[in-house]
């Protein structure tokens, strides 16, 4: 191969994984939208601010010392042989064209791409605990959850360590970012308690609904187009026929699923409430995405559909699940992305993947959810027993917009204002 081409090839394929980055950084919008959408009006700003200070946080940890750990070089072990400082590399020109047609990318597109998949993890934790936990006590946690336990367990499969050794296939994320995210959002929802009023005395369940199913809508829109880049993306490459193949294959498995998704869930939903649960088909979609991410590419598209289908299956059930053994979790997202993430992971081994096994989808699955439910709950119990994780009923009750932010969301709509 000539050295012009491989240096067109080493352009696309940087350029490929940058803008795929910018796709998956655009979830950030999708989950800040989303969560906005289905808390109410009296802590919007808190839901917000906490979407927005994560990512910087994240972004920051993952330079600091997570990206180090995670792709610290440790061939099928469980520690990382690197533990702190940034290892953004470029390959040089000579590496590139001795590469003789494998993959080359510029180091800081890769750092690009994997630090964005950081901050989604830790999105998923937001939604959950949202209305009653404190601002800063939540934001303590997303230092260590970034810079610590989300690098550790993605050390593990995509760092080479000792998942991908045996075997755990895991190609966009279902388990290393949805599943992780999940079981840190249900560890901190059980320390944390229902909101007031959540649950009656009598086993009843109160309906909180959201302030503006608009801005869920959108959100649902703009997460549903940022995974064509976190998907896509994770193919790594784009400048040859087969991969530029399989990016498309993947693009059209993503759609597909997360149409499935949705519309499984707003059909069961119909007969399961005798209304169309706009809610529930929202969760549906992000169910379906969530379940495809594991695989995207090993399926044809109808058995894409099928898989985001049964997402949207589960996530209806899953919901209510949560909320019949008292999981109070105002966005869906320990359904959504957890119990949706574990189905397709094992979903894979169903999959045209012949690499997956039961046994390794198994330990992936106990092995993440373990590790990130464990450490984050010693974190949250230490939160909780120094600075308090929870704010005062009065006020939960005054919405923690002001206690916590000072400035209300729709300020034209409290009265006395």
């Amino acid at each position: 191969m000539s050295p012009d081409i491989i240096e067109v090839k080493y352009a696309l394929d940087t350029f490929y994984f940058l803008v795929s980055g910018a796709l998956v950084m655009w979830m950030a919008a999708g989950f800040a939208m989303l969560e906005a959408g289905l808390v109410r009006s009296k802590n919007t700003t808190e839901i917000l601010t906490k979407n927005v200070a994560l990512f910087a946080i994240a972004c920051t940890m993952y330079l600091l010392m997570g990206y180090t750990i995670m792709y610290g070089g440790s061939a099928g072990g469980l520690l990382p042989d690197a533990w702190f400082g940034n290892s953004i590399a470029n390959a040089t020109a000579e590496e590139v064209l001795a590469s003789n047609g494998d993959t080359y990318y510029s180091g800081a597109s890769d750092f690009f791409f994997q630090v964005v998949f950081v901050a989604t993890a830790m999105s998923i934790v937001s939604g959950a605990v949202a209305e009653r936990m404190k601002l800063w006590a939540f934001l303590a946690f997303a230092v260590v959850m970034t810079g610590f336990i989300y690098p550790m367990q993605g050390m593990w499969k995509w760092g080479g360590g000792f998942l991908d050794a045996a075997g755990f296939q895991d190609f966009a994320g279902s388990g290393v970012v949805h599943l992780c995210g999940a079981a840190a959002a249900l560890s901190g929802v059980l320390l944390l308690g229902a909101r007031k009023g959540k649950y009656g005395k009598d086993g009843s369940v109160k309906a909180i609904p959201g302030a503006n199913m608009p801005l869920a809508a959108i959100g649902m829109f703009i997460l549903w187009m940022g995974w064509f880049g976190f998907n896509g993306g994770s193919e790594l490459k784009v400048s040859d026929i087969g991969e530029a193949n399989a990016v498309a294959d993947v693009f059209v498995n993503t759609n597909a699923a997360a149409c499935g998704g949705l519309l499984v869930a707003l059909i069961v939903a119909h007969f399961k409430f005798g209304k169309a649960d706009l809610t529930m088909a929202v969760n549906g979609a992000l169910a379906g995405l969530v379940s495809i991410t594991a695989e995207p590419l090993a399926w044809d598209a109808l058995s894409a559909t099928l898989v985001g289908g049964v997402g949207g299956l589960i996530v209806v059930f899953s919901v209510l699940l949560m909320d019949k053994i008292r999981i109070d979790d105002p966005v869906g997202a320990i359904s959504v992305h957890g119990v949706a993430g574990i189905w397709g992971l094992l979903a894979v081994t169903l999959s045209g993947n012949d690499s997956a096994t039961l046994y390794g989808q198994l330990l992936g699955i106990v092995t993440i959810f373990a590790w990130t439910f464990v450490t984050s709950g010693i974190v949250w119990y230490l939160l909780k027993m120094t600075m308090g994780i929870r704010v005062s009923e009065q006020e939960e009750y005054e919405g923690v917009d002001i206690s916590e932010c000072g400035i209300d969301a729709y300020p034209e709509f409290v009265a006395g204002k």
